[in-house]
């Protein structure tokens, strides 16, 4: 007997979500709970059968994007949006927050984020200045997690595209609040208005 391959995805997802929802409901959302949500989804992505490029592919090479994002569960009462992200190597992002939790784990390929803090006084609604913490390889087994107002940037280096979850309290579309951070001037802007990606599908079905 075949699998059907999307049936058995979309289970995996509504599974891991429900699992993920008795957890922020039982814990709420901290740096511990986030270990715990981001463990769920390193199980997740280890079926990485379910999620093949040829079903998530990355944009064209040389077209006007770097990365596709497919949306993988439809909107609910809880708020969550769970993406796959298809980035091509070369892409990076300037720092910016989330405005919401967020997990990132991977599927296939590696990204380096850069985690930051911020070293200014915050007095000054349209600058800040911000320190390098320390960096974190997201690769197959190794996720990231983040709280609201905490800064990193991405980067995808070498010849592989990657398959990456990105997992948010909020669906990206409602994160109107985001703000980004040129290192250059130390500008704030608005991080969906101006930086985010808007390469946006649907999951296969």
């Amino acid at each position: 007997m075949s699998r059907n391959i999307k049936a058995e995805r979309n289970e995996a997802i509504n599974t891991t979500l429900a699992e993920i929802r008795r957890i922020n409901a039982s814990q709420g959302i901290n740096r511990a709970s986030l270990a715990d949500i981001a463990a769920r989804v390193v199980e997740l992505a280890a079926h990485t059968e379910l999620f093949p490029s040829e079903d998530f592919p990355p944009p064209a090479r040389g077209g006007p994007h770097t990365s596709t994002r497919y949306r993988l569960n439809a909107e609910d009462e809880s708020g969550m949006a769970l993406y796959l992200n298809s980035i091509l190597p070369g892409k990076t992002t300037i720092p910016h927050n989330h405005d919401t939790w967020a997990v990132v784990v991977a599927i296939e390929g590696e990204e380096l984020n850069r985690v930051y803090e911020r070293t200014d006084d915050r007095h000054d609604p349209e600058h800040a200045a911000l320190r390098l913490a320390r960096e974190v390889a997201v690769k197959p087994g190794q996720p990231i997690a983040f709280l609201p107002d905490d800064i990193h940037s991405i980067h995808v280096f070498g010849e592989q595209p990657t398959r990456h979850f990105h997992l948010y309290g909020r669906a990206l579309d409602k994160l109107t609040e985001r703000v980004g951070f040129e290192l250059e001037t130390g500008r704030i802007v608005r991080y969906n208005a101006t930086h985010m990606n808007q390469n946006a599908r649907p999951a296969p079905v």
